[in-house]
């Protein structure tokens, strides 16, 4: 059992094939999503695919969404800690306290 794109049972179905889907309910939903964003960032992990990256991105709106956080509002969270913190730009690499 695992999370699927909202189109993919059309596209499976357009190919001949019957797909099982059932809706899940909101404590299993967040809890697929959790395991979503998981498994999109091992597999972009695993091949650096940037399609992965697309992926992890609609999965990480989605957990936003059900937060009920917008897109904008979680950029806005995103520049903001950035300013605060930084971003990752430097390619720091963190090796200890002395």
């Amino acid at each position: 059992m695992k999370l699927v794109r909202d189109r993919i049972p059309e596209i499976i179905k357009n190919s001949g094939e019957n797909p099982i889907v059932r809706e899940a309910n909101d404590s299993e939903y967040y809890e697929l999503l959790t395991k979503k964003l998981v498994e999109e960032a091992k597999e972009f992990s695993f091949d650096k695919n940037t399609e992965e990256l697309v992926d992890l991105l609609e999965v990480v709106y989605a957990i936003a969404k059900i937060n009920n956080i917008t897109r904008e509002e979680l950029e806005n969270r995103r520049m903001a800690k950035a300013e605060e913190r930084g971003s990752f730009n430097k390619k720091l690499v963190w090796m200890g306290n002395k």
